[in-house]
């Protein structure tokens, strides 16, 4: 066991050592290729047309938004890996439904405890040096499964697991207000939703790469180094992680801050704090019970799927990449139907059909039930970004605020699938997809309020005396 804690040891300090000398020295070698030296200070940001965007003369938006997109791959397919986790460390460990589900609670409770200090970070300090920061902190968690697997212990891959989602908090809080805020704002629930599309694409793969690798064991490994399943996937996404860190600085992403949009508050009103608003603060329920159904389902996809139809898990985990795969599909069409319809009324027909085929799920044969579940995903796609689209809406210098609130809300892939863990183990799964169907509803709510009550609605309950002073 010393032998093994030294071995820890010393990779944690090789990790420190590159960061800190060998990172700094590429950098200053990608500001010289750039003709810039490494002594000159940033340009200043300044207002480009009319104020709508604080940007540095660095990358063009465009090309911003395109290395924003591949960030969004990529978190999605770290997190879809946890759906393969579940079962899998279930197996090594011995564990019951609800202590599996520690793999999303560990996971998506950094989205609670982490949100504002990464708020915080973003605001202090910019949207792009907060990707870059997410990137590295991530690197670290994702490291940290190898030694998790050289001392063979569930905590330490939890621990792991929240450092690695720590990184990814402060990633989604930069990441999806600067997407949207790449362009016409009246655009941007289908902006949003298109970056949203090539999330889904990583949740599409990482089901059948994590099948093969950490379901199909250690065996499909090419290097006999690897002792544990999880070691290939993981270091090969810490290498990923560190080389996006390379790419960004090297492509200087253009500066955002909330000051650019200090003139687009509601009604040119400044409530002092983002949860005055009622979209916001509504918008925060609905992103922690969407979360939660989303993650929930394709937590239990896996094992549902091979009890009713008398398959091994290892086959069963390829069918939750249609689960995610159609929520792939459904994010490119639902751009187009985002472009020509009211986002609201897109999310609310999203949330009624998701609440008919979850209905269909708990009360249909055991042949045809999993069907229906995986069809969920489908309607699942445009959730996300139109919610999140919705509710920092005319938040104005308020919006880092209002993502951090947002993020914080994704805990609801920690609470949710562990409710449904202890429903399942004390009624079966197929009666803990109750919970999914309460989360659908209440979406379907917040859509209707949205459609109905529009731009008025941040104005709701709200005196617009003294506002600004946070009163």
């Amino acid at each position: 066991m010393e032998a093994k804690f030294a071995i820890v040891s010393k990779i944690i300090n090789l990790g420190t050592t590159f960061y800190e000398s060998v990172i700094p020295r590429l950098d200053r070698g990608i500001q010289l290729i750039r003709g810039r030296p490494p002594s000159d200070p940033a340009v200043k940001p300044r207002d480009d047309r009319g104020g709508e965007l604080f940007f540095k003369k660095r990358s063009s938006p465009q090309m911003a938004f395109i290395s924003v997109t591949a960030l969004f791959f990529l978190w999605g397919f770290i997190t879809c890996l946890n759906d393969i986790l579940v079962p899998h460390l279930k197996g090594i460990f011995s564990l019951d439904y609800a202590g599996a589900m520690m793999v999303q609670f560990a996971f998506f409770s950094a989205y609670f405890f982490f949100s504002l200090p990464a708020g915080y970070i973003v605001k202090r300090f910019g949207y792009p040096n907060g990707l870059l920061t997410g990137l590295f902190i991530a690197g670290i968690g994702a490291f940290a499964f190898y030694p998790a697997s050289l001392l063979h212990s569930y905590e330490v891959f939890l621990a792991s697991l929240f450092i690695l989602a720590c990184g990814i908090t402060l990633l989604q809080i930069a990441a999806n207000p600067y997407a949207a805020a790449l362009g016409p704002p009246e655009k941007a629930s289908a902006r949003l939703n298109f970056a949203q599309a090539f999330n889904s694409l990583g949740t599409t793969i990482a089901p059948t790469i994590g099948s093969y690798f950490v379901l199909g064991g250690a065996a499909h490994s090419p290097f006999s180094i690897f002792q544990s399943s999880t070691d290939l996937p993981y270091l090969g996404i810490t290498l990923l992680l560190f080389a996006m860190i390379l790419a960004l600085r090297a492509l200087s992403l253009p500066s955002l801050t909330d000051a650019s949009l200090e003139r687009e508050t509601a009604g040119g009103i400044d409530r002092g704090h983002a949860l005055r608003y009622a979209n916001l603060r509504w918008g925060v329920m609905a992103i922690f019970f969407y979360v939660g159904a989303e993650v929930g389902l394709g937590s239990m996809l896996v094992n549902y799927i091979a009890s009713s139809w008398t398959i091994e898990p290892y086959d069963a985990g390829y069918y939750v990449g249609f689960y995610w795969g159609g929520a792939m599909a459904g994010r490119f069409v639902g751009t187009y139907f985002l472009n020509r319809f009211r986002a609201e009324l897109c999310l609310g027909v999203s949330g009624l059909f998701a609440t008919v085929c979850i209905l269909l799920g708990i009360l249909g044969s055991q042949g045809l039930s999993p069907y229906f579940l995986l069809i969920i995903g489908i309607f699942n796609s445009i959730m996300f970004p139109v919610i999140f689209s919705l509710s920092i809406k005319n938040l104005g210098r308020h919006t880092s605020q209002g993502s951090s609130f947002l993020c914080m809300a994704v805990v609801g892939g920690a609470i949710m699938p562990l409710l449904q863990g202890f429903v399942a183990d004390a009624w079966g799964i197929r009666l803990s997809f109750v919970l999914p169907l309460l989360s659908y509803t209440y979406i379907c709510w917040y859509a209707g309020q949205s459609f109905f009550k529009g731009s008025e609605w941040a104005l709701t309950g709200v005196k617009t005396e003294g506002a600004s002073h946070g009163n």
